[in-house]
């Protein structure tokens, strides 16, 4: 018994690092990207609404934080960019004197193989004093078909149909 667990608990955690934590795409170009069903900002909205914060909140260098509330200045991007938020954060902070907070989005089905991503920044967060969290796709309300409440998301807007040439 104690075997049988042992070899389930090897392949599972061999099999986890094949999961792939987000979904491409490839541009025209060949550029490969990574897919987000629905707009950063539709995050920040949710987020920003629910801890009374100002969204895209201009400093005097023409920069944005994405949320400005009482006690922190907020950047929000997605797990594949988690560290480019760092930087942007950090700046946000001492711009403001305000505390840097990183809002990390794990969106999507694969949303708990992004926790990686999450656990990272935290500890970076650690180390240079500014905080971090994370939200999913539970903070936009998705509806039975999967589109959220902010009409101004991509999920709302129409693909454009690829003209067949003849």
């Amino acid at each position: 018994m104690k075997k049988s667990l042992l070899v389930i608990a090897i392949m599972s955690l061999t099999l986890s690092c094949y999961a792939k934590p987000f979904d491409y795409g490839y541009a025209s170009n060949g550029f490969k990207y990574v897919k987000h069903n629905h707009s950063e900002s539709s995050y920040q909205h949710a987020y920003c609404s629910a801890n009374k914060g100002i969204e895209e909140y201009e400093l005097d260098d023409k920069t944005r934080v994405d949320c400005l509330t009482n006690t922190h200045a907020i950047e929000f991007d997605f797990a594949n960019k988690a560290y480019e938020s760092v930087g942007q954060a950090l700046h946000y902070g001492i711009k403001t004197g305000k505390r840097p907070k990183v809002v990390l989005i794990l969106d999507g089905n694969n949303w708990r193989q992004q926790i990686v991503y999450f656990n990272r920044i935290k500890k970076i967060g650690e180390c240079y004093n500014f905080d971090v969290e994370y939200v999913t796709d539970e903070i936009i309300k998705l509806d039975d078909t999967g589109k959220c409440i902010y009409l101004d998301c991509k999920c709302h807007k129409s693909k454009p149909s690829k003209s067949i040439k003849k």
